[in-house]
């Protein structure tokens, strides 16, 4: 997901799980590291628990920072989401359930949320978790330091939240306070009947203050520069190689997590994740398009249905895609069911707008149900508004560029896109490839025209995709619009379901069919293989892709 500004390139994760004999099956670093680790107080004490068998799961991009207020990627949600937890964590019904916390309240006009921690909670180092420590790491989401591009998530919602990123409301004034160590008051702006899915995303993680201060610029650079109030602990990082992880003997629940050890490796080549899988090194392993039709009949074989948007992201300063007849033009000639039935073929679904299929509604139909096609392959059509922007621009451009991420069915997704446009408009695009890092970088500095990028929800609401679009950033395509962020702004004060869902579906329908800031390409599904010995290895379609608790070895 780069998620990032808010979200930069989010694209599709290789899952890969590992029995691991031997040298670590070629994940840089010794067992040494461990115990220095652990000796220089990042890693709970005492000793740790071995089975012999290690949960090993890929994922495509650099886990290029651990600081919950600068990490945006999926690959640094996850391994977060490994080693640390929040007040609630997801269970294996993509319910959030009391973490952290043990109890709540909350007030009859539903603005006060009073959370109470558990007794004797303790991060790795044996330190007690306090409310304090989440007061300090919100505070920091909220603030200046904040650079994933996720301060919305609090500022829209708490009281001064927004006053307090800019410099008008004092941290005391904000409505995230700590009545004593394990009693922590949120009071928010409006009702929020998400709010408590919320709490489950890295960005609400609590965050020692002593020990955050002490470390300086050095904090989350290493394994002994952090400390984890999660399941497990890190003992190896290396932000291109992935993380190595233990079991957190100082977790509250540590009784209920059955693997002691895991790892989190960068791995972009899928083919690669299936040789080995083959040569029966991987546990699990997710199928490219090639490979699903000739195993579907395998035992070993599932597929899974994701939360998660593939979309065209236009820059509208571009002089050429700022032409919103050329966006309808590139939006209106791609084949969408030819790209999922013939290029992916791993159960993912045309995108024919931008909230994901399956996605909350009115509680009888989908969202998706209930809006319709917001986005259509029509070639006839999409020729006319090219001829109509040609006009108006002077003449037909000679290229357009996409910039993309390089893993395998990021490019593939980008080559059929590149056939399209050239079959159905004539129209020569350039494909501008970089890490995931580097894509993220050039959208982010507006050195872009067009991007090819995602959204994976992180709560079952359209909410958390129709938001995105509201802060004018580059990453977002410089769109400012009043009307649409009205729609918005409406739709989060609202008391009224049915006035709230009808101002997002209409705001889906003016960024996409109207003002066409995004075109939808593809809602992402997956194809597995899995062996036999691996059991509730959880995927989640919305917040973090995987839970490594609820796993187990038979």
């Amino acid at each position: 997901m780069k998620k990032k500004g808010v979200m930069a390139a989010l694209l599709a994760l290789t899952l890969a799980v590992v029995p691991i004999t031997g040298c670590g099956a070629g994940f840089t670093g010794d067992d040494n590291s461990k115990t220095e680790s652990t000796e220089k107080g990042g890693e709970a004490s005492g000793e740790k628990e071995t089975s012999g068998e290690v949960l090993s799961v890929a994922t495509n991009a650099e886990v290029k920072t651990l600081v919950q207020w600068a990490a945006s990627e999926e690959s640094a949600f996850m391994v977060n989401n490994q080693v640390q937890e929040g007040l609630f964590r997801m269970d294996a019904d993509n319910k959030p359930q009391p973490a952290l916390c043990d109890t709540y309240e909350v007030s009859d006009d539903k603005l006060v949320y009073t959370f109470h921690l558990r007794d004797g909670i303790q991060w790795s180092n044996g330190e007690s978790i306090t409310a304090n420590d989440f007061v300090f790491a919100w505070l920091k989401q909220m603030g200046t330091e904040a650079t994933n591009g996720y301060s919305f998530i609090m500022n829209d919602y708490i009281v001064n939240a927004q006053e307090y990123s800019e410099g008008t409301a004092k941290a005391e004034d904000v409505g995230a306070k700590a009545v004593d160590d394990q009693t922590f008051e949120v009071t928010l702006k409006s009702p929020t009947p998400y709010f408590i899915n919320l709490t489950t995303m890295v960005m609400f993680f609590p965050v020692n203050e002593k020990f955050y201060t002490k470390q300086g610029d050095k904090y989350a650079l290493a394994p002994e520069n952090m400390l984890y109030s999660g399941p497990y602990t890190i003992t190896e990082y290396d932000p291109s190689v992935g993380v190595t992880l233990a079991k957190n003997d100082k977790y509250w629940d540590k009784d209920n997590v059955q693997i002691a050890d895991a790892k989190i490796r960068v791995v972009k080549d899928a083919a690669a994740a299936l040789s080995a899988y083959q040569a029966g090194e991987l546990s699990q392993v997710q199928l490219d398009s090639s490979n699903v039709t000739a195993n579907q009949d395998n035992p070993e074989f599932g597929n899974e249905i994701d939360f998660r948007t593939t979309y065209i992201q236009f820059n509208l300063t571009d002089p050429v895609v700022g032409n919103v007849n050329m966006r309808k033009a590139i939006a209106m000639a791609i084949d969408r069911t030819a790209l999922t039935k013939n290029i992916l073929a791993d159960g993912s679904a045309p995108g024919t707008g931008l909230i994901a299929d399956g996605m909350a509604g009115d509680g009888t139909k989908t969202f998706r149900e209930l809006n319709g096609e917001v986005t259509s392959f029509d070639p006839a059509k999409a020729k006319e508004y090219y001829d109509k922007a040609a006009e108006e621009l002077g003449s037909a451009p000679s290229e357009v560029t996409m910039l993309v991420a390089d893993d395998s069915v990021t490019k593939a997704v980008a080559t059929f896109l590149q056939s399209e446009l050239e079959k159905n408009l004539g129209l020569k695009m350039v494909i501008d490839t970089k890490t995931a890092q580097g894509r993220g970088e050039l959208m982010d500095a507006n050195n872009y025209q067009m991007g090819l990028t995602a959204w994976g929800a992180d709560y079952d609401d359209a909410m958390t995709y129709l938001d995105l679009w509201t802060n004018g950033t580059p990453y977002r395509g410089n769109y400012a619009d009043d009307t649409y962020n009205s729609l918005i702004a409406d739709a989060k004060s609202q008391t009224d379901d049915t006035a709230r869902l009808q101002d997002m579906l209409q705001a889906e329908k003016k960024l996409v069919e109207e003002d066409v800031v995004v075109s939808p390409v593809y809602h992402r599904g997956s194809a597995t293989l899995t062996k036999s010995n691996v059991q509730n290895l959880i995927s989640h379609p919305i917040g973090v892709p995987i839970e490594f608790k609820y796993a187990s070895f038979k």
